[in-house]
C-alpha cells in the first residue's frame, strides 16, 4: 500500500498509482450534467488526471486554476480535475474562478476510481476521500507519468506534468 502524509502524519492509502507503462483503469465518474464519464468519452486524447481530496481547499484550487492555464491551448489534450466535490461545487468553483479548460468530475456516486488508481484514503480525518495525485495518460490511455504527491497539503510537479502530457 503506498503512503502520503497530512500534516506530516502518515496515511495509508488503498494501494498503488497505475505504473507508468500499464494501462490505465477505466473509470466512471459524474460530470456537471450529472452524466456518467469514462476514459472512452476522451479517446483520442492524452490526459492530465488532476486528482485532489477537494476544490475547496485553497492547494487543490491552486492546482485546478494552474492546469487550467496550461490547457488553453492544448488541442490533442483534457485535463480533468477529480475529487469527492458534488459536480455543482466543482461548478460554482469553475464559475467563480474563471476555469474553462478542465473538466471536472466527481466521485460522488463510488469510490471505485479511488480504489482502482490507488489513491483512497483508508485512515485519518481525511478517510474516504483521495490523496493528491497526478496521471497522465497519452491518447491510447498508457499511463506516462505518475506522482503520489508525498505531502497532501502540497503542490504536485506541475512542470513534470505538464512535460509528460
Amino acid at each position: 500500500m503506498a503512503k502520503t502524509a497530512l500534516q506530516g502524519n502518515p496515511v495509508t492509502l488503498s494501494g498503488e498509482l497505475p505504473a507508468v507503462g500499464s494501462t490505465a483503469p477505466d473509470f466512471k465518474l459524474t460530470d456537471k450534467d450529472l452524466g456518467d464519464k469514462t476514459l472512452a468519452d476522451f479517446a483520442g486524447k492524452k490526459k492530465l488526471l488532476n486528482i485532489v481530496p477537494s476544490l475547496d481547499t485553497p492547494v487543490c484550487a491552486t492546482s485546478a486554476k494552474k492546469f487550467n492555464e496550461s490547457m488553453a491551448d492544448k488541442r490533442d489534450a483534457v485535463a480533468l480535475v477529480i475529487s469527492a466535490d458534488l459536480p455543482f461545487a466543482m461548478g460554482r468553483f469553475c464559475s467563480a474562478e474563471g476555469v474553462e479548460n478542465i473538466v471536472g468530475l466527481s466521485m460522488m456516486r463510488s469510490r471505485a476510481f479511488a480504489r482502482d488508481y490507488g489513491v483512497l484514503i483508508e485512515d485519518g480525518p481525511l478517510a474516504g476521500i483521495t490523496a493528491r495525485a497526478v496521471v497522465v495518460l497519452d491518447a491510447n490511455d498508457t499511463v506516462v507519468y505518475a506522482q503520489l504527491v508525498p505531502e497532501i497539503g502540497d503542490e504536485p510537479d506541475y512542470d513534470a506534468a505538464l512535460a509528460a502530457l
